[in-house]
């Protein structure tokens, strides 16, 4: 299970309609230290001028004019960072014209979970689409230090520009709203600068963009997983809710009895334990990876839906749905993972052993407060 991380609880997710794997890519949390409180300027925004809790100097910095667009063929979230060797070896395949890296992790924003990439404006803002990538005030935004949004997270948080907000990853900062626009990116909601992303603490290196004219898509997807990590996300941008895009492959074939939410599976799955309600494996679900739409690694290695460590997942891991394979990254064997490891610890049982085999998956009370708090919504909204 994943250590030292406290556990960030967001609203409850979970609709009985939500898929198993939701399509869009999710990438590697840079989780706070600790979740700062807020007071009710942060919580609504603050104007530049209202005076930040961390100051951020601006970059005097301007990105270099648009030279040409770019067409990204496929976006890639690593499982580790993406080395100098990787990247070489991505760059000589076959069609594989351009390539650029970028840093990545989810963030809370105004308390929703966001996935942001800090880029180097110069280069990046030719992977945008045309329209953004032409739009100089979104670039010149990042260059001082600012964020921009797609549109719909905007109206999504009601944010507007040069207003403060506050951003939560390893630190938290309160950073100025620089514009929004089209990203073209699934699952890719928010940009900062690289300098503003290392002091978010986002992970380094973590996903790249491939230009690949004339390439076979699914050639080069295989190939692109295979240089860059089994478990690396492997996004092909000219198609839609591909299993490439996080999907378990197994969600893809129609399965008589196969649960087609995690609702469902994780009902299923607390029957392997008797005495164990589902609410708590979706309290767990929800806090580890936002049921399945964050599944690391962890900064700790933790891995998957339900956040296993490898050498847990050893002596855990099952083949829930049969395929012949534990995968920790497959939440048909993941969640019943997680019931089988809670049972084990003494989850059936109730009361203390509950909160004892809580305590076993997370070694942190106010994980587990904050794992029964969740449990006991989930069942007075679906009670």
């Amino acid at each position: 299970m994943r250590r030292g991380l406290p556990a960030a609880v967001a609203a409850i997710a979970l609709a009985a309609t939500a898929t198993v794997a939701s399509g869009a890519v999710y990438v590697v949390t840079a989780a706070p230290k600790t979740t700062p409180k807020d007071d009710g300027a942060a919580a609504s925004g603050r104007r530049a001028t209202d005076g930040p809790v961390t100051t951020i100097v601006p970059s005097t910095e301007q990105p270099a004019a648009l030279r040409r667009v770019v067409d990204p063929d496929f976006l890639v979230v690593a499982d580790r960072p993406v080395t100098s060797a990787r990247l070489r070896s991505v760059s000589h395949v076959k069609r594989v014209r351009d390539v650029i890296t970028v840093d990545a992790g989810a963030v809370q924003l105004q308390g929703g979970r966001v996935n942001m990439f800090a880029v180097d404006p110069s280069a990046f803002r030719a992977w945008t689409p045309p329209g953004t990538a032409k739009n100089d005030g979104l670039w010149n935004a990042l260059a001082q230090d600012r964020f921009v949004v797609t549109d719909e997270v905007q109206q999504q948080f009601g944010l507007r520009e040069s207003m403060q907000y506050p951003i939560i990853g390893r630190t938290q900062l309160f950073v100025t709203m620089g514009g929004s626009g089209s990203l073209g990116l699934p699952g890719i909601n928010v940009l900062v600068g690289r300098e503003m992303g290392r002091r978010i603490g986002l992970v380094h290196d973590l996903a790249l963009l491939v230009n690949a004219p004339g390439a076979d898509h699914a050639m080069l997807g295989s190939q692109l997983r295979k240089l860059v990590g089994a478990h690396s996300q492997v996004i092909d941008l000219h198609q839609s809710a591909t299993p490439s895009q996080g999907q378990p492959a197994q969600q893809q074939r129609s399965s008589a009895g196969r649960p087609g939410t995690y609702l469902a599976l994780y009902q299923q799955s607390a029957r392997l334990c008797p005495g164990l309600s589902w609410t708590v494996l979706a309290a767990i679900g929800q806090i580890e990876s936002d049921h399945g739409r964050n599944t690391g690694p962890s900064s700790a290695g933790a891995l998957g839906p339900m956040q296993f460590m490898p050498a847990t997942w050893r002596t855990y891991g099952v083949d829930g749905d049969g395929d012949g394979k534990a995968d920790i990254m497959d939440p048909y064997d993941a969640v019943p993972a997680a019931a089988k490891y809670l049972c084990a610890s003494g989850a059936g049982r109730g009361g203390s052993g509950l909160s004892r085999a809580i305590w076993a998956y997370n070694h942190s009370q106010s994980y587990v407060n904050n794992v029964l708090s969740l449990a006991q919504a989930y069942a007075r909204r679906y009670s």
